[in-house]
């Protein structure tokens, strides 16, 4: 049985365009994509810049599009801020528009992490190396 992965999500560039302090329309495909991978098993941890009223206003943006989040600027639900350690979390996948090479779009980031991919036959190659 495929593995379910803790993936932490940016919100402004991400999730919706990047307008911050306001808060961007949302990038095509994103919160389906985002729904799918939740339906499938995989928690989503919303990891944001953001603070505050800020964060307030991104996290209720999401719950009103139907994402709600394992964790907010956290490993976990439970974990409370601590401004001694590294606020650095705990996740398997990091999605973010900063990336090197920027964000893919979300049909090919689901697909990439989607635990029900569809089994597409390969088309059977002729000569040498259609043999191995």
């Amino acid at each position: 049985m495929p593995q379910s992965l803790t993936i932490a999500v940016d919100f402004d560039g991400t999730i919706v365009e990047n307008r911050y302090p306001e808060v961007g329309k949302p990038i095509l495909f994103a919160f389906e994509s985002l729904k799918k991978l939740q339906e499938e098993g995989h928690r989503l941890i919303l990891w944001t810049y953001r603070h505050g009223v800020k964060l307030d206003e991104a996290v209720e943006f999401c719950r009103k599009n139907g994402l709600e989040f394992y964790a907010v600027n956290k490993s976990y639900p439970e974990e409370e801020y601590d401004n001694t350690i590294s606020r650095k979390i705990l996740a398997d996948i990091f999605i973010d528009d900063r990336n090197l090479g920027g964000l893919k779009g979300w049909g090919e980031i689901y697909q990439s992490l989607s635990i029900n991919k569809s089994k597409i036959k390969k088309k059977k190659k002729s000569g040498l190396f259609g043999r191995f």
